[in-house]
């Protein structure tokens, strides 16, 4: 707690919320590595590790402070009360729906919870992430964001907890449609690195990244430009965020948040078109508590444990 509370300190101001990363769309129930060799002292620093390096620098699969559901929301609260009273969310890729449903019921039963929850679809990446983990592991966004969506809604929560969604929205119409699906706020990472420059190289975790983005290796950061990809990451952010108020207002509505799941159209056969809200039926506020949730979600809700 008290090196948490010297970094809240020592950052003045500029942290604005906290996140807690359970996993990752591009290798989630992985941890991550930062090999010694891309640790210079600025990483030192902010990290709080020796320099020069001995040793990579591991980000277990598991957090030390917690090992269950009442735990970790205990350790929201308490990362709340240290940063006085910042935001605290979690961020996940969903896996097992019933571990979800567990968390939230643990939620209502303890009277608590995060702030937010990011929901990353298995379609993020990273060129750091294992192939067979980015490819075939947890729920995509979609699936994933009604899930939460639909789970919050049955407990009661969904009003006090806001979603967060993030995996390939990369577009103005991806924006809308990610909203539309019950995302509060969209988050992207890799629309963004292609912005920079990135061309997908694979090497973010050897210290070899061609284009300079991904490396410490002098001579290679000088393929990176700061002034001309400035430009670049701004118009890009820019444009996208333009396109998607222009689709919405195309469709009749002076504000993205506008938009609804019946809005938008889906073609799941060759002679079959279905709405969002087909696809993605909403539930109703508080039907888990009256038993009366759709009967599979009410069932694994029963069966949930808080423990």
């Amino acid at each position: 707690r008290a090196m948490f509370e010297e970094t809240i300190g020592e950052c003045g101001g500029r942290i604005k919320m906290i996140e807690l990363k359970l996993s990752q769309g591009a290798k989630p129930g992985h941890g991550g590595l930062l090999p010694k060799e891309k640790i210079n002292p600025e990483i030192a620093d902010a990290r709080k590790l020796e320099y020069p390096p001995l040793h990579d620098c591991h980000s277990p699969a598991r957090h030390s402070a917690f090992s269950n559901n009442h735990e970790m929301l205990e350790f929201i609260g308490t990362l709340r009360e240290a940063s006085g009273g910042l935001p605290v969310g979690i961020k996940m890729c969903v896996g097992q729906p019933a571990e979800l449903i567990s968390l939230v019921r643990t939620m209502v039963e303890m009277k608590t919870g995060p702030d937010f929850i990011t929901i990353d679809g298995a379609e993020g990446g990273t060129g750091a992430a294992p192939p067979e983990l980015t490819n075939s592991m947890g729920l995509p966004l979609e699936e994933g964001l009604v899930l939460a969506r639909n789970v919050l809604l049955g407990a009661g929560l969904r009003d006090q907890i806001k979603l967060v969604a993030s995996g390939k929205v990369s577009t103005g119409f991806s924006l809308i449609r990610t909203i539309s699906l019950g995302a509060d706020i969209t988050c992207a990472a890799r629309a963004f690195m292609l912005s920079l420059g990135c061309i997908q190289a694979l090497k973010c975790n050897t210290n070899k990244c061609p284009t300079g983005i991904a490396t410490q290796n002098k001579e290679l950061m000088h393929g990176l430009d700061p002034h001309d990809k400035t430009h670049r990451v701004y118009h890009f952010h820019r444009e996208t965020v333009k396109a998607a108020a222009g689709i919405a207002g195309i469709m009749g509505y002076d504000s993205i948040s506008g938009v609804s799941p019946k809005d938008i159209m889906r073609r799941v056969t060759s002679n079959e078109v279905v709405t969002l809200e087909e696809a993605f039926p909403l539930i109703e506020p508080g039907v888990f508590l009256e038993g009366n949730g759709p009967p599979k979600l009410q069932t694994m809700w029963e069966a949930a444990s808080t423990q």
